[in-house]
């Protein structure tokens, strides 16, 4: 888990709660890249010669040394990204998980062995690590995005190239020596730092030894990654935006409800794919919900996390700018600002104000965007088909939620809906143990779960004459 720091060009980390200086990074050349390559490709060599067994042990290792450093981690991710202790903790935790998960299914390879119809054959098919991965990770979730790719990469028998967001590279560093101290062998996790995501990226796919692109962030930033694969046909697996749905029935538990809704709506201050960004309530009980929605969001501590604030700065200035119009335009096409929380004094231009706004228009460009900040648009509605409709209508469908009376009527909503994963009266969608991802634009493939290790690994046939 070397990075190359021949030249001195450094990267700096900033608190974006007070725009401190936190650390400075070494920030990678292209070149410094390429000859990452020559160690991952090292490495691989190395570890795919490992057992399963081998590889779990040093996997639950990991998990427990993540355990063990939780308050470290901790830290790092309230300084450098600005989400709350409560919420940094709770990533921690979901992120040494998935070494647990992966730990135990890194000794499950799947395979299959058959005799073929016409007889005479027996067909055997394996998996095998599909060799040099790389991972570009997002700013949001610094270290559950990062182990849930690295988990099973090393499960696997893969070797790793990790490109943190350059907002938040400390918490990736701080894992790779987790990962060393459990056993990982050199080479086969590196991190590199970049002032520049596409120099670096651009350098490890142009190595034909690099067979594994794993990519976390905007739908963008995904096509462009995608025609760059293209010309290697590399294999892909990416999570790209989302904009889900939170419906509503009219026979729902309402507290439950607006519980779900704050968890949905303000982990992370917003700032999470699985955000639920669009809320759809029924019109007999939209009252109730926005009172009672209103006032828990009133009542959000805004501020520093080190303090322990509930919702700490966006990411950046530019980011909380951005929702601001995005707010602005809502109320000037007729949206209205039913409840906000308080900033703070001398808060800086980081921080935005958790907002409840009520009476959206359909047109409204709020509920076509990705806000990913505390803002909860509402829109009433009557007529179950029409608003399916509208939840479908986004050109991602990675997560939605809905709250119904009945399970069977919350179903039945589920599975009218075009995301690739949907919480049912829970406010709350991920787990290590199950497939994450989405449909439509929202990416390719999936992570967590069995099907993540499938990801990086590739199939082979062996036909064996039986005859």
């Amino acid at each position: 888990m070397t990075a190359d720091h021949a030249q001195d060009r450094m990267l700096a980390v900033r608190n974006p709660a007070t725009g401190a200086v936190l650390d400075h990074v070494h920030d990678h050349s292209a070149e410094q890249a390429a000859a990452m390559v020559d160690a991952a490709a090292a490495g691989f060599r190395t570890w795919r010669g490992t057992t399963p067994r081998q590889r779990s042990e040093v996997l639950m290792a990991a998990f427990h040394g993540m355990r063990e450093q939780a308050q470290r981690l901790r830290d790092l991710i309230v300084a450098e990204n600005g989400k709350s202790q409560a919420d940094a903790a709770a990533e921690v935790s979901y992120a040494a998980e998935f070494f647990r998960w992966y730990a135990e299914e890194a000794v499950r390879s799947p395979g299959d062995y058959t005799e073929a119809p016409a007889g005479g054959v027996r067909n055997v098919v394996t998996r095998h690590p599909v060799g040099v991965a790389v991972l570009i990770t997002p700013w949001n979730f610094p270290a559950a995005m990062a182990t849930r790719k690295i988990g099973p990469a090393l499960a696997a028998g893969c070797a790793v190239l990790l490109k943190p967001a350059s907002e938040t590279p400390l918490t990736a560093f701080a894992i790779a020596e987790i990962l060393t101290e459990a056993g990982v062998p050199e080479g086969v996790v590196q991190v590199a730092a970049s002032s520049s995501a596409s120099r670096v990226v651009t350098a490890w796919l142009a190595d034909d030894r690099v067979r594994k692109l794993s990519f976390t962030g905007s739908t963008g930033v995904g096509r462009r990654l995608l025609a760059q694969c293209a010309d290697r046909v590399v294999n892909t697996s990416m999570e790209l935006g989302g904009n889900a749905p939170f419906i509503v029935t009219s026979g729902a538990d309402i507290d439950a409800a607006v519980d779900g809704a704050m968890l949905a709506k303000f982990r992370n201050g917003g700032q999470a794919c699985t955000a639920a960004n669009r809320f759809y309530i029924h019109q007999d009980v939209l009252g109730e919900f926005t009172e009672k929605f209103g006032a828990r969001i009133a009542q959000l501590r805004v501020g520093d996390p080190a303090s322990g604030a509930d919702i700490g700065p966006m990411i950046t200035e530019q980011a909380a700018q951005e929702i601001r119009g995005l707010i602005r335009r809502a109320t000037e096409q007729g949206a209205v600002i039913a409840a906000q929380a308080v900033l703070p004094e001398g808060a800086n231009s980081a921080f935005l104000t958790p907002t409840l706004l009520t009476g959206v228009p359909l047109d409204a460009e709020i509920l076509s965007e990705e806000i990913f900040g505390p803002v909860a648009p509402v829109v009433a509605w009557t007529d179950l088909d029409a608003v399916i409709e509208l939840a479908n209508a986004a050109e991602v469908g990675l997560s939605a939620y809905v709250y119904a009376g009945k399970l069977q009527t919350a179903m039945k909503i589920a599975e009218r809906l075009e995301a690739g994963m949907v919480g049912v009266n829970r406010g709350i969608v991920s787990d290590p143990s199950a497939p994450f991802g989405g449909v439509k634009q929202a990416g390719i493939g999936r992570e967590g779960g069995s099907f993540g290790m499938e990801e990086f690994t590739e199939v082979q046939y062996l036909s064996v004459d039986w005859s």
